[in-house]
C-alpha cells in the first residue's frame, strides 16, 4: 500500500476537486455516460485517478483512487484501463499537476475526419490560452494517434513522440478524444476549454469547405 493515507486532507481536496470537475465536463457534454478520466498529482510517485468505468457526472470522494506509476492501485479498487497515459506525462515532467481525458464531439469528430498524425492550428487569437503561444500567428501543432487497446504501447508511443518532438499541450486519439495537462486543474481546464473552441471551429471551416487543416500531410 501506499504511504499515502487514504483519509490525509491532500487526497481529500484531490478526491473533491476531482468529483467537482467530473460534474462540471459532464454537465458541459465533454464527457459521457462512464467515459473519460482525470487525475491529480499527489507527489513524485502518485497520482489521484477516477477509478474505471464510473458515470463522472456523478462522481464520489470513494470513485476516486490513489496509483503509482506503473498504474497500480495503492487505495483498492479498479483504476482507468488508460491510467498509464496520465502517469507517462506526470512521470516525464514533475510540473505536471493534473490531466485531464474526455471524449467530447468536438474532439472525437475532429480526429476521425483529419487525415495527418498532426492538427496544425494557427490564425486564432485564443491559442494565446497555451503557454508560449504568443499570437494568432504561431501554429498550435496537435499530435493524432492512432486508437489502440494496448494502453502500455500507445503510451510508449506518445513518449517516443514527444522526447522527438517536445512535449506540448495536448493530444488526440483517433475515434476516442482529447489528452491535455497542466500545471494545476484550473490550467488544465483552461487548455480544454480552448481546445473545445478551436477544434470547433476548424469543424466548422471544415464543414463550409474552407479549412485544409484536416487534409495536411
Amino acid at each position: 500500500m501506499s504511504h499515502i493515507p487514504i483519509n490525509s486532507s491532500q487526497f481529500r481536496q484531490a478526491a473533491d476537486l476531482l468529483c467537482e470537475y467530473g460534474r462540471l465536463l459532464y454537465e458541459r457534454d465533454w464527457s459521457p455516460a462512464t467515459s473519460s478520466n482525470y487525475s491529480m498529482r499527489l507527489d513524485k510517485r502518485h497520482c489521484a485517478l477516477t477509478s474505471s468505468g464510473k458515470h463522472k457526472g456523478r462522481l464520489h470522494p470513494q470513485d476516486i483512487l490513489v496509483v503509482n506509476w506503473q498504474g497500480q492501485s495503492q487505495t483498492g479498487g479498479k483504476p482507468s484501463a488508460e491510467t498509464r497515459l496520465h502517469t507517462q506525462l506526470y512521470e516525464r515532467n514533475h510540473a505536471i499537476g493534473a490531466v485531464l481525458h474526455t471524449h467530447s464531439r468536438n474532439s472525437v469528430l475532429l480526429s476521425h475526419l483529419t487525415r495527418s498524425n498532426t492538427i496544425r492550428l494557427t490564425g486564432w487569437e485564443l491559442q494565446k490560452a497555451f503557454h508560449g503561444q504568443q499570437g494568432h500567428e504561431d501554429i498550435l501543432v496537435i499530435p493524432v494517434f492512432d486508437n489502440d487497446q494496448n494502453i502500455p504501447r500507445l503510451a510508449h508511443e506518445v513518449e517516443q513522440y514527444m522526447a522527438s518532438e517536445g512535449e506540448g499541450h495536448a493530444y488526440l486519439i483517433r475515434g476516442h478524444g482529447v489528452y491535455t495537462w497542466g500545471k494545476d486543474l484550473d490550467e488544465c481546464f483552461r487548455h480544454l476549454e480552448a481546445l473545445e473552441h478551436l477544434f470547433g471551429y476548424q469543424l466548422e471551416l471544415h464543414r463550409l469547405g474552407k479549412s485544409s487543416t484536416l487534409d495536411n500531410p
